[in-house]
């Protein structure tokens, strides 16, 4: 029987990101790092071998931003672009958010109450400058909106990210019909309004700025770099549109490092250039350390460690650390992470992804053309842009 064709694999062609659980995990430990690194460092006052060995390398040799500030966060977002490009594309806008949703909020909603509920007992501290949280504050947590008050209230600091992923999320629905027919216009419409909103609070007065909002514009680039290369790598772009997106972003990081909005220096257009060339090298590589079981571990709960490993770390390493010294306080850091990280992954993350798309399986299903067998995907879709 001869296949029945379908539309939407011409539309957004599939490209393999066979490296895409290695970068993960080149991202989680440059996060786990960056933390480290700032606590020892700028909190206690004190260092590590494992921090100068890095320094060494990474920073004074590679010029990286110091404590690999932004190197893990960049890499997750450009990896978010390159990926979830396509899904965009492909899928009804209410089965595209739903998906994210199903796999984002019930693991943040967890998280951000066990931070509420440490700080609350005096374990935790904020990751702003306030002693405690109100029940409006908390309630404003569980939807990122403390990172919109002035000043801000942050809980849980690392789901600032999320703010970024979440908008673009939504930019891609509401560009969908561009995305599907002049995709290159998605990028460049992008660095566009980042500019413009950096724009804004630096010219508009004080009260009416929204300071959240730059950090955000500032973020973005990274993701349209990963859309670009999706957008090259699957031909729905000539490759002169391409240099013009690139330099789009560039630009928009530039107006962002001149203006200070950056919170970690001034390297941070050489260290997002690396990033995009290290996904552009590792994200189609197929060698054997992109079939370790660690690397899959790592990566399959790279959200879960990211959500937790700040809440964990301080009170850990300080209760730790004068019975086994630094090193051995940043292994047991790492264990406990693992050990938790893991349980969000199995008994929370997993299942209510499951439950969620169970529960909204046809929504959205009617109104795109049916799909063929080959372009059914996966269980595991997140290795493929």
């Amino acid at each position: 029987m001869t296949p029945v064709p379908n539309p939407r694999a011409d539309l957004a062609p599939r490209v393999e990101l066979t490296g895409a659980n290695l970068l993960r995990t080149i991202a989680v430990l440059a996060v786990l790092y960056s933390h480290i690194s700032f606590y020892l460092i700028d909190d206690l006052g004190s260092g590590w071998w494992g921090i100068d060995a890095v320094y060494t390398v990474f920073v004074d040799g590679l010029n990286l931003n110091q404590h690999l500030s932004f190197v893990g966060v960049a890499i997750f977002m450009t990896l978010t672009g390159a990926v979830i490009t396509r899904s965009a594309m492909r899928h009804h806008p209410g089965r595209f958010l739903l998906d994210r949703v199903g796999r984002l909020l019930p693991a943040l909603w967890i998280a951000v109450a066990a931070a509420i509920l440490l700080v609350r007992l005096g374990i935790n501290g904020m990751f702003s400058g306030q002693t405690g949280i109100s029940n409006s504050e908390a309630a404003l947590s569980f939807v990122l909106g403390g990172f919109f008050l002035k000043p801000e209230v942050a809980v849980l600091g690392v789901t600032w990210t999320l703010v970024v992923q979440i908008l673009f999320y939504f930019y891609c629905v509401a560009a969908r019909p561009l995305l599907r027919t002049r995709p290159i216009v998605v990028p460049l419409l992008g660095a566009a309004l980042c500019a413009l909103v950096i724009a804004y609070n630096l010219f508009v007065p004080q009260p009416y700025t929204v300071p959240m909002l730059s950090k955000v514009a500032a973020t973005l680039p990274t993701v349209f770099l990963g859309q670009l290369i999706y957008l090259a790598l699957s031909r729905l772009v000539d490759w002169r549109w391409v240099v013009v997106g690139v330099l789009a972003q560039i630009e928009v990081v530039r107006l962002a490092t001149e203006y200070r909005v950056y919170w970690a220096g001034d390297r941070y257009l050489w260290t997002i250039a690396v990033v995009t060339a290290l996904v552009l090298v590792l994200g189609r590589y197929r060698g054997r350390p992109t079939r370790w079981a660690i690397v899959r571990w790592t990566a399959t709960r790279s959200y879960a460690i990211y959500l937790v490993h700040t809440l964990i770390l301080y009170r850990v390493y300080e209760n730790t650390v004068d019975l086994l010294g630094r090193t051995g306080a940043i292994i047991a850091f790492l264990i406990v992470t693992a050990a938790v990280s893991d349980a969000v992954y199995r008994w929370i993350e997993v299942p209510a992804a499951r439950w969620i798309g169970e529960r909204t399986r046809n929504i959205g299903r009617d109104r795109e053309p049916a799909a063929s067998p080959q372009d059914q995907p996966p269980v595991d879709t997140r290795e493929r842009a």
